[in-house]
């Protein structure tokens, strides 16, 4: 098997088992019956991270299986999410090559405003049709958690060795 090739399943597999290991976590019942604080939406934020520093390990096939069993397992309206969190990776695949050498405050800057037109659009939709909706005031701080957690996500993934590809990288894929 090519290295690419291994190099890409490897990355892939990696992607699914954060996934599936934070998707464990917030199931657990940690605190039963406190009521805090919304939490940030982790698994959005390492998917839209990892398409901006790895678009060839995330194909939309796995983007869209993982956010669908996010959908099933959280009770949220079936692939409403999902189609969000799509639409908002391969924007951001479009995009990847172009932001690789910007400062990061710019990425963290367009990912918090990328966020929120998500979760406005979700909501929309939602009402849209009628589904209930959560609190505008929950959403809000989720947003605002979701955007905090960002750069700690980004650490963590670089420091797991998902980094932007260099440019022998990009030349080995055709780009």
């Amino acid at each position: 098997m090519p290295l690419l090739i291994r190099h890409r399943l490897v990355g892939t597999a990696m992607f699914v088992g954060i996934g599936l290991a934070i998707l464990f976590f917030r199931l657990m019942p940690l605190a039963p019956g406190a009521t805090a604080l919304p939490g940030p939406e982790v698994m959005l934020c390492v998917t839209l991270a990892w398409v901006l520093r790895r678009p060839d390990h995330l194909p939309a096939i796995i983007i869209v299986a993982m956010t669908l069993i996010g959908d099933i397992m959280l009770g949220r309206p079936f692939g409403l999410f999902s189609l969000f969190v799509l639409t908002a990776t391969e924007l951001l695949r479009s995009w990847a090559l172009r932001w690789g050498d910007q400062p990061f405050v710019f990425e963290w800057l367009r990912i918090a405003v990328l966020v929120g037109l998500l979760l406005l659009g979700y909501r929309i939709v939602m009402l849209l049709f009628m589904l209930p909706v959560p609190a505008l005031g929950p959403v809000m701080l989720q947003w605002l958690a979701t955007t905090a957690a960002y750069p700690a996500v980004v650490v963590l993934l670089r420091l797991a060795g998902v980094r932007r590809p260099t440019a022998a990288e990009l030349e080995m894929m055709g780009s």
